[in-house]
């Protein structure tokens, strides 16, 4: 049996290849291809240990080969090399090995998801098609190392909660595309889904709502399910050890002062309680931005110092170097009203109270930088000036960016306008709950991180990008999985691949490549939008969404 993806030794065909992201190089082998067999060893050198046991697990199980422990120059061939960057790697196939080394154990993992790919999509399955199926990697050699250093996704699972089981999945689709970050964004006002044993209540109380608004907001429709859930510590061990073995970094989430329903409810005393009776509240239903806020109290910063303590412990410095800290879309409507917040004002000495806000951001800041991390935020929390050691994930625009990477903060860009995967990806009329602008996949592969007239100084402070995936109308993994992709692919070339300027981009051969990378959708279950539009079971029919006419602004 000949295999597939076969590629004679004179040629490389890029588009039948398909590889996502597009390599910095690709050339033809001198020999090859190199066959897998029951036979074929796998040689770890000190370091790649971890890579080893994630291809025997993936290319084992597909193939149904050992791919016994080797020590000598043939067969699969991992190897470190200090000369390359941290994720560099360079896969080269002879008649005698799959060579493949990386400048640490990060860049060879990221060369075994090239492997896995030139082996063909049914690569990307759990069990092998046929017993008689053969193996070969095509005769190429690839060189190749990312753009940025900080290439990522985050996802919401508090609007609609996520279990362990698809997070874990979803650290495999990250890797799968060679990204590096998982935001983890774990509280806001629809439910707090991470146990803080110090506080029982955040999830006995705080992770469950009596009911769910379907669709926008502004729909009339309900689904009257009590709905909720939550990741023990246990579960949120077992996520970030996942993610360490695929070289991710996770990033939590912890949303303050605002987006803090779910908290109030759980614990009252940390609301504005001399202007509502916070006893009343519950976890909210609906989707928005809700007026309930943390109170600015002493008690507030040592209740989340609890918070974060147990947090830290969860999410080591290795894995998990910045912790986000929210800081978004917080009204100071109750902070206007509270005397208690107005002598605050008074007593700090700030202008208002968005110097109020920026005091709890601060202090937090000074907290995670005693123990050795480093505060993110969204871009609000320039808003009264930024801490000196905080990072800005930059969502309203390419402003708040620019002007954070200016002033000298590190900046992850991931506009809204550009990389928000709950907007539609068509105009047409059976978009499943049509959320925000058209965002086409040509649109996510002409995304630019880096925006233009940025000086070059500034420009060194953009740590990279990542794509935002709010879940207020993705009910389950299904509708996760029809906004992300295929978006994510071509995000995850703009993020990894050296590209030309968004108008020189070769769409097209991007597109042709795609071929083959929905085939890998297909073969690991992605239930992905389809270039021809929705099928009949992804359509959501009378459901109001919320969506936007025109090109978005770049703002």
């Amino acid at each position: 049996m000949t295999p597939a993806n076969s590629v004679p030794p004179d040629t490389v065909d890029t588009a039948a290849l398909g590889l996502i992201p597009a390599p910095r190089t690709l050339t033809p082998a001198a020999a090859g291809p190199y066959p897998l067999g029951p036979e074929t060893p796998l040689s770890a050198a000190p370091g790649t240990e971890g890579v080893a046991r994630w291809l025997r697990t993936t290319l084992g199980a597909v193939t149904g080969l050992p791919l016994a422990e080797g020590a000598g120059d043939r067969g699969i061939v991992l190897t470190l090399d200090e000369e390359l960057a941290p994720e560099a790697y360079r896969l080269a196939v002879d008649t005698d090995a799959v060579r493949l080394t990386g400048g640490t154990a990060a860049g060879v993992f990221r060369g075994a998801q090239t492997l896995r790919q030139l082996l063909g999509p049914d690569a990307f399955r759990r069990a092998p098609l046929a017993a008689d199926r053969t193996w070969e990697v095509p005769p190429v050699v690839v060189e190749d190392e990312p753009r940025f250093g900080w290439r990522g996704m985050m996802l919401d699972v508090s609007r609609h909660f996520l279990p362990k089981d698809d997070v874990l999945r979803y650290l495999d689709l990250l890797a799968a595309h060679k990204l590096n970050v998982f935001h983890f964004h774990l509280t806001d006002d629809q439910g707090w889904r991470i146990e803080i044993k110090r506080y029982p209540r955040l999830t006995e109380v705080g992770s469950w709502r009596s009911r769910t608004k379907y669709g926008h907001r502004a729909s009339e429709l309900w689904d009257e399910t009590p709905y909720g859930g939550f990741y023990t510590q246990d579960d949120i061990r077992e996520i970030v050890a996942y993610a360490a073995e695929r070289h991710i970094r996770v990033v939590p989430e912890i949303d303050i002062p605002g987006h803090s329903q779910a908290t109030i409810t759980a614990y009252p005393e940390l609301g504005n309680t001399d202007v509502v009776d916070t006893t009343t509240l519950s976890v909210w239903d609906n989707w928005g931005v809700s007026p309930n806020v943390l109170a600015p109290t002493e008690n507030t910063l040592r209740f989340f110092e609890g918070v974060l303590e147990e947090v830290l412990e969860l999410f080591p410095a290795e894995t998990s170097p910045f912790v986000h800290m929210g800081g978004d879309e917080c009204p100071k409507d109750q902070w206007k009203e509270s005397p208690l917040a107005q002598a605050r004002i008074a007593e700090l000495g700030v202008k208002d109270e968005d110097g109020l806000q920026s005091w709890f951001i601060r202090h937090f800041d000074a907290w995670l930088t005693e123990r050795g991390r480093r505060l993110i935020g969204w871009d609000e929390i320039l808003e009264g000036g930024l801490a000196e050691g905080a990072a800005v994930s930059s969502w309203r625009g390419y402003g708040g960016g620019i002007a954070a990477a200016e002033a000298g903060h590190d900046v992850v860009m991931c506009p809204e306008q550009q990389v928000y995967l709950d907007h539609r990806q068509d105009g047409g009329p059976d978009e499943p709950m049509p959320i925000g602008y058209v965002r086409s996949l040509e649109d996510a592969y002409r995304f630019e991180p880096v925006p233009p007239g940025l000086s070059e100084e500034a420009a060194r402070h953009i740590l990279g990008t990542q794509a935002n995936v709010w879940t207020e109308v993705m009910q389950n993994r299904a509708r996760v999985d029809y906004q992300v992709f295929p978006r994510l692919a071509a995000f995850a070339e703009v993020a990894w691949s050296a590209l030309p300027a968004p108008a020189e981009r070769d769409f097209a051969a991007f597109d042709a490549r795609m071929t083959a990378h929905y085939a890998r959708l297909d073969a690991l279950g992605v239930d992905y939008r389809p270039p021809a539009g929705p099928y009949p079971r992804q359509q959501r029919p009378g459901v109001l969404g919320f969506p936007r006419e025109g090109a978005p602004p770049v703002v």
